[in-house]
């Protein structure tokens, strides 16, 4: 299988129609992605495991009609996980919790105790505006900033065109600039980081 592992996606895809080795190094690449996609969806281990699984049982169903449009393989993986995890907000009624805590990585240890815990709040304060989001805008910062997903990428798994993402990306940005406007002391047209 050490020779299966250092194929391209194109190349396994194609082999995996008839060879299910291929697909379980598919499997292999791509499971831990889609489980953090899915988890930060849902907010819980168990149904994001649950619906990992789902989406690798659906792909594998349907890898033999899988059709190259130019974009990743991941892509088509992110959309069956997408589905997936709408149907599950829709049959279990739940309000969508996103933990984004573990998206915010600090640096290094800090020596000054209170430059460390005015950084917490300041991610506290962030965390807490991005899940007053609506989902849909939640799911686009886990695709580019977690996922680091191109537009493009990012369309084909939310189903709509890249011009639109563009346009939620941005619309997405101004909102939180403007509810954390005064919040943070970012300079100029309040893009930077904070200081």
């Amino acid at each position: 299988m050490g020779r299966l592992e250092e194929e391209s996606d194109t190349v396994l895809v194609a082999r995996a129609k008839e060879d299910p080795e291929a697909f379980g190094v598919l499997y292999e690449r791509y499971i831990g992605r889609i489980y953090s996609y899915i988890y930060y969806r849902t907010g819980n281990h168990h149904d994001a495991e649950d619906l990992t699984a789902h989406t690798f049982h659906r792909a594998l169903q349907h890898v033999a009609h899988y059709v190259d449009r130019g974009l990743p393989f991941s892509a088509w993986l992110y959309r069956i996980a997408h589905n997936l995890v709408a149907n599950w907000h829709r049959d279990t009624s739940r309000r969508q919790v996103v933990s984004i805590d573990d998206l915010i990585l600090t640096g290094g240890k800090r020596d000054d105790p209170v430059a460390a815990a005015e950084e917490r709040e300041r991610q506290n304060v962030l965390l807490r505006a991005i899940r007053r989001l609506p989902p849909e805008r939640q799911e686009l910062l886990i695709l580019k900033f977690t996922e680091q997903m191109s537009n493009a990428e990012i369309a084909r798994v939310m189903g709509r065109t890249e011009g639109a993402i563009k346009s939620l990306y941005h619309r997405t940005l101004v909102a939180l600039r403007e509810e954390l406007q005064g919040v943070f002391d970012w300079e100029g047209s309040g893009t930077e980081e904070p200081t």
